[in-house]
């Protein structure tokens, strides 16, 4: 056993400090390969390596499998807080830009919402994209899509439903979704690998209302309806049920049942002012990722 414990020692020297391939260390000591990997497993499961993550780390990933595990998630990507404790947009957004850009394939599709946050992050895609990005909007409302004036590069085609997001009434709304040219770009919602959407918050300052899109008037309506937030203009309560009102008749937009069958619909917000809207849009089933900052996973998860 001295001899096997000597053995497993010196497999692990050189392999978690002179960072050797196992192949490497065959041939160093003389051994098969397959018999590198079974010291080496050995040497974990012995307590000859330890592996301990900074404590910053540790409670990023145990934040991140906590929101996996409570809202049924396929994965969550919190970032680490700047200096101060805040998150800027920008530092969120390009976080978000490139999670997506690791997972998204060449020449494949991206479904992307309206809002401040998905603009930033559709103009650091297609900044950083080596090969054109394909981008189709989830909403009417072909400005909120196009590229940033500050943009030097912008490689992306995008494929936008050309209507306004909000329709002076319900007839109008009705045939704008008949219309061939915005069927035709809806049809390719569900062909994308991605989709990206942000979470609007309750608030003046959110780009629904700030834009001037929706009115204070409106804010006042929806939240005496119990609104916590909404996903692509779709309102919901703090359970994540739909609110129906008259504004849902007038929408051009992918619909939240619509977005529960795509596949990897990722949500990205952070903020003290986003909480309740995270948590409720949580709860509609809609999202599949969420990123977020550490100070906002923490109250998501805690704050009822």
């Amino acid at each position: 056993m001295v001899y096997e414990d000597m053995l497993m020692v010196k497999a692990a020297w050189y392999y978690y400090f002179e960072g050797k391939t196992q192949q490497q260390i065959a041939d160093l000591m003389g051994i098969h390969r397959m018999r590198v990997v079974k010291l080496l497993d050995a040497a974990r499961q012995n307590g000859v390596v330890r592996f301990q993550l900074r404590k910053d780390n540790e409670s990023r990933m145990s934040l991140e499998q906590d929101l996996i595990s409570r809202f049924h998630l396929e994965d969550a990507f919190i970032v680490p807080a700047e200096d101060g404790g805040d998150t800027s947009l920008d530092s969120l957004a390009e976080a978000a830009s490139m999670y997506i850009r690791d997972r998204l394939g060449d020449h494949s599709y991206l479904n992307i919402g309206y809002g401040n946050t998905p603009h930033r992050i559709l103009n650091n895609l297609a900044t950083m994209a080596d090969t054109p990005l394909n981008c189709i909007s989830l909403t009417g409302g072909v400005s909120y899509y196009l590229p940033d004036v500050r943009s030097h590069v912008f490689n992306a085609r995008l494929h936008l439903i050309p209507s306004p997001l909000i329709t002076s009434s319900p007839e109008m709304a009705r045939a704008m979704r008949e219309e061939a040219s915005v069927q035709e770009i809806t049809r390719l919602i569900s062909l994308a690998e991605m989709s990206v959407v942000g979470i609007g918050a309750m608030d003046p300052q959110a780009t629904i209302f700030r834009s001037g899109v929706l009115t204070p008037s409106d804010l006042t309506y929806l939240e005496m309806h119990g609104a916590a937030g909404d996903l692509l203009c779709h309102f919901f309560d703090d359970e994540g049920h739909l609110i129906e009102t008259p504004l849902e008749t007038r929408l051009v937009s992918t619909s939240l049942e619509t977005l529960c069958r795509l596949k990897r619909v990722i949500g990205v917000a952070a903020g003290e002012k986003k909480v309740r809207a995270i948590r409720a849009a949580l709860r509609t089933g809609s999202l599949n990722v969420l990123i977020t900052d550490i100070g906002t996973a923490e109250k998501v998860l805690t704050q009822e």
